[in-house]
Parts: structure tokens; C-alpha cells; sequence
């Protein structure tokens, strides 16, 4: 039996709400905001052959549908609370959104956040989530924030790093060469992201300023320089880096730890003098944190070795449309 739009929504995603005021099923949802809080909003939009493989795990796709717009809230300090879903589906395939809906709603219920509406269409697969999340009046985590002097701070997975994504993307261009566990290991790092959403919460009071790296970390970072109006001097040796990774050849390296993109990791400045509550926040969450570098006041980007000595090279971040 074919599946219709309402059908699929009914069947897939359709669940009672226990914190919004209205969910799925009437023309808005209703969301009812804590006072003296303000709205956190944010959207990601995620398209087939663009953003993911056409062989990518309908379970793992849905994790990372939300995954990436919860980095967001977490970039910011917010606390999740509803998410939207619009979807676009080439067919209505029972097995594919039974995968999807699966991986999607359990890390929703991980962050105790609930899906409040949206839409379906037929079209090219395409997925874009809202999501809500709130934060003190006043205590959102701004690009804007960073401060000359301040060190700058990337998180990782415990015992991991960042650029594993992009070296798992490379195997998949067929410019890397990865077996078994290694492979297993960079390929759930580009599928299965964790969004630090504990972290940016913690970090509030802590943090003058922080970004998700989803574009690559000089790229993203570039974000925060304009908006702060400060430069950075970044100890490329410092990047945090992964037992696959550190196999690789060192230009590998500091290719996908510089611009790999799709860490969902936070990188964020905080003044030195509250060191020891940024690494015992970390530690209390069971997140790595790595010092990389510090915010300057002459503007531009000065890449260093554990030396001290000058780094050259290009490393460009993904923009969407002008990468190829």
C-alpha cells in the first residue's frame, strides 16, 4: 500500500509533545518560552549529493540531520527545546523514513527535544530542520564576543581530534586509502557528529565567544575574526588529531584539521584566567578540549608549527557555492 504525505507524517513522525504547548498536526506549533530567556532559532538545510551520499545509512542520515542544527544551539549556549522537519523524498520508501525516523528521534530524545511540525513534498531527497532552543537573557555565546588575549579552544572526542570527517570524505574520492577499523572509525566521525550542546551550556559566563566548525576550522573561525574585529596566531601542532589521522602524511594533516569541515565541534575564546574551569567543565562532561592558539589584536591569521616557526600554505574551507 502506497504511503501518502499525512500517512507518512502519522506514521513515521508523529509523537505526543510533553513540553511544547501544541506539536504535529495543527497549522503552527505552539512553544511556550521560559521567562527571561530568549529564543534560540536556527536552520540547516541538508541535500543529497551535496551534504551526504546517496549510500549513507538512513539511521545515521537522520542523526545527523539534527545533529548539525543542535551544534548550532550548542555554539550559542541554548539549551534545545522543538525542532521543525521539511523533507523532500524522491518516493515515500517505508524502509528508508523507518531508518531515518529511527536515528532522527533518537537523539531527540537524547536531548529531550521534540519535533513540532513541518512539511513533505516528492522531489530530490532533501532535508531542513529548525531548530528552537533558549538561553539567559544576555548569556548567548556571539561571534562577536572574542577579545584580544583570549586563548583559543577547540573541543574533540576523548582520545580523538578533528579532521577525521574529511579524511573519511577523501577515502570516498578515492584519494585515500583506508582499511577496516580506521576507515569504520573516519566514516562515523563524518555520519554520526556529536553536537556539543552540554559544552556551549557550560561554557556560558566562561566563554566570550564561540562558533560550530561545520565549514572548516580557519573558515569558521574567519567568522568570528570579522565579527570581533581581532586576529589569532594558531599553533597548528596543537590541533587535536586522532590516532587514524596522525598516520597520515603531515600535509594530510593540517589539510583536514585546517579546512576539513563537518567536526561539529566547538571553537571558542575565554580569557586565560579561567583555564582551569574551561578544562574541569570539559572534564566533567567527558569532552576533550584543546588549546590552539590565542586571539591577537592585528588582524589576519598567523599559522605556526610547536616551534614557533611560520606555516605556509593554502586551506580553503567549503563554501557552498564555490566548491566544487
Amino acid at each position: 500500500m502506497a504511503l501518502g504525505e499525512f500517512d507518512l507524517i502519522a506514521k513515521f513522525f508523529k509523537r505526543p509533545v510533553r513540553r511544547a504547548a501544541l506539536g504535529v498536526g495543527d497549522d503552527c506549533a505552539l512553544l511556550q518560552v521560559t521567562p527571561g530567556m530568549q529564543l534560540a532559532v536556527s536552520s540547516d538545510m541538508l541535500v543529497e549529493g551535496r551534504h551526504f551520499l546517496s549510500t549513507v545509512d538512513p539511521a545515521r542520515l537522520g542523526h545527523k540531520s539534527l545533529a548539525v542544527n543542535l551544534s548550532d544551539l550548542g555554539a550559542c549556549g541554548a539549551r534545545p527545546l522543538a525542532f521543525t522537519l521539511a523533507l523532500s523524498l524522491p518516493k515515500a520508501d517505508p524502509a528508508f523514513l523507518e531508518g531515518f525516523a529511527r536515528g532522527l528521534l533518537a537523539l531527540a530524545d537524547e536531548h529531550g527535544i521534540e519535533l513540532v511540525g513541518g512539511d513533505t513534498t516528492a522531489g530530490p531527497l532533501n532535508i531542513c530542520i529548525t531548530v528552537f532552543g533558549e538561553v539567559p537573557a544576555g548569556q548567548a555565546l556571539l561571534r562577536s564576543g572574542a577579545r584580544a588575549g583570549d586563548d583559543l579552544w577547540v573541543s574533540h572526542p576523548v582520545g580523538g581530534g578533528i579532521g577525521d570527517a574529511r579524511l573519511a570524505l577523501e577515502v570516498f574520492r578515492g584519494q585515500v586509502s583506508l582499511e577496516g577499523r580506521d576507515f569504520d572509525a573516519a566514516r562515523r566521525a563524518m555520519e554520526l557528529p556529536t553536537p556539543r550542546v552540554a559544552l556551549g551550556q557550560a561554557l556560558r559566563g566562561l566563554a566570550h565567544s564561540a562558533i560550530d566548525l561545520s565549514d572548516g576550522l580557519l573558515g569558521d573561525l574567519g567568522h568570528v575574526l570579522r565579527a570581533s574585529g581581532v586576529g589569532v596566531r594558531i599553533d597548528a601542532d596543537a590541533l587535536p588529531r586522532s590516532p587514524v589521522l596522525a598516520s597520515q602524511p603531515r600535509a594530510l594533516q593540517l589539510e583536514c584539521g585546517l579546512s576539513g569541515g563537518d567536526d561539529y565541534e566547538l571553537l571558542f575564546a575565554a580569557p586565560p584566567a579561567r583555564r582551569g574551569e574551561v578544562l574541569a567543565a570539559a572534564q566533567a562532561l567527558g569532552v576533550g578540549v584543546a588549546r590552539i592558539g590565542e586571539l591577537q589584536s592585528e588582524p589576519g591569521v598567523r599559522l605556526v608549527d610547536g616551534e614557533g616557526r611560520p606555516l605556509r600554505g593554502d586551506f580553503p574551507s567549503f563554501d557552498h557555492f564555490l566548491s566544487a
